[in-house]
């Protein structure tokens, strides 16, 4: 597939190869002289050994000067291609993404409402550092939980991420413990928390595969509030700031996700477009510059758009197979796809399908009840599986038919 390109001005193109920040007067911070020595020696640091990766694609995936990183089939879950997904990495302000995510889940359930005030604590004020992101939030002030959660995501607010966790758990230790809780329920293996911030700890550890997880689960269960990943700006307390998501600026298919960085970490970055009805996650660890996250993000998404293509195996309401049925009313039941089924799989090879159904079936068969799976293959290896769903209803047998069966299978018939 074809990769169009897009160019806004060349203050966009500035933007993007992170040359062009926002003025002291838009982000009313002070100048910080050791906060722009840590960024120039940042901007001359040597270029990371390339990861190569791997990949069903003939060829292979393209080697990225990053620590880990990885491509994943949003719809899917599947990991198109990657490098060290699973080596437990700082994942800097990437962390975020779980702060804001718990935050968008308990706006979900009730828990929080949008409109109420989060007070800012000693613990929780962010001075105006040079190691840190702020969102300047007045000490001792108030500020509501929407405004909070904007200052997570756009302006990746170190005191917001503590002032939420402080008025959620009742400390950020406590937070993250939550935060640990809510990664072992996704399925996140390779990660622990420390703080709602991603500030440095040796304990405080992510993956490639993980972060990927977090964000599918991001845009999956947070929909009401997924579009404030995509906003490229937000004011508060008269405080302008800029999202640090350069592709935001050059590329109108991504909508999200997380910038992060800090020494150890390196300069991280995890992304997620939609082109032509197929979403893209990627994730970019421990590069070396913000131009450098974003031209290696560039070329991971040119390449899986380039290199992979949505297939529909089976067709909705679709008849695929008969499952037996043991004491029923009737003795078979017709299995097909309970919901649409896609998958995105590299492009040009062709996709078989074997259907698997439940030997033992006895009525009552609900409809809609999973009778069974089929499972897709291409060159001999899986792709994906779907659940089988039963396409009517059958009914328990009556006691004499019942007897009647019970015999029959005793003599094999």
């Amino acid at each position: 597939m074809p990769t169009k390109s897009f160019f806004l001005a060349p203050l966009v193109v500035a933007i993007a190869a992170g040359t062009l920040l926002p003025s002291a007067a838009s982000f009313a911070a002070p100048h910080h002289p050791a906060k722009a020595a840590h960024k120039k020696a940042a901007a001359e640091a040597p270029a990371a050994p390339s990861a190569p990766g791997q990949t069903a694609v003939a060829g292979g995936a393209p080697s990225l000067p990053a620590k880990a990183w990885l491509l994943m089939d949003f719809d899917s879950g599947q990991v198109l291609a990657s490098a060290n997904a699973d080596e437990p990495l700082p994942p800097a302000s990437l962390t975020k993404m779980m702060t804001s995510f718990l935050v968008e889940q308990a706006l979900r359930s009730g828990k929080l409402k949008k409109d109420d005030l989060v007070t800012v604590s000693q613990n929780a004020w962010c001075r105006g550092s040079s190691t840190e992101s702020c969102m300047y939030l007045p000490l001792n002030g108030q500020a509501t939980v929407i405004d909070l959660l904007r200052g997570i995501i756009i302006q990746s607010g170190n005191d917001a991420s503590k002032a939420i966790a402080e008025h959620m758990a009742g400390s950020e230790e406590g937070f993250a413990k939550l935060m640990n809780a809510e990664a072992q329920r996704l399925g996140m293996t390779h990660t622990h928390f420390v703080n709602a911030t991603g500030l440095p700890d040796p304990e405080h550890k992510s993956s490639a595969r993980d972060l990927a997880i977090l964000a599918r689960a991001i845009i999956k269960d947070s929909a009401d509030y997924y579009p404030i990943y995509a906003e490229r700006e937000f004011k508060y307390n008269g405080i302008k700031q800029g999202n640090r998501n350069a592709l935001l600026y050059t590329d109108p298919t991504v909508d999200g996700l997380k910038t992060g960085h800090t020494e150890a970490a390196g300069y991280c970055l995890v992304t997620s477009s939609k082109r032509n009805g197929m979403r893209l996650i990627t994730v970019i660890l421990n590069t070396n510059s913000a131009q450098a996250r974003a031209d290696e993000t560039r070329t991971l998404l040119g390449w899986g758009y380039s290199n992979f293509e949505k297939a529909t195996p089976i067709q909705p309401n679709t008849v695929v197979g008969t499952a037996k049925v043991s004491f029923g009313k009737a003795d078979t039941v017709a299995a097909g796809l309970g919901s649409p089924w896609s998958l995105t799989v590299p492009r040009g090879q062709q996709v078989q399908t074997a259907v698997q159904l439940n030997p033992a079936l006895e009525a009552p068969v609900a409809k809609g009840a999973v009778v069974g799976k089929v499972v897709a293959t291409s060159n001999g290896k899986p792709v994906g599986e779907a659940p089988l769903v039963a396409q009517a209803d059958v009914e328990r047998a009556g006691f004499m038919l019942r007897a009647w069966q019970h015999v029959a299978k005793l003599f094999g018939k």
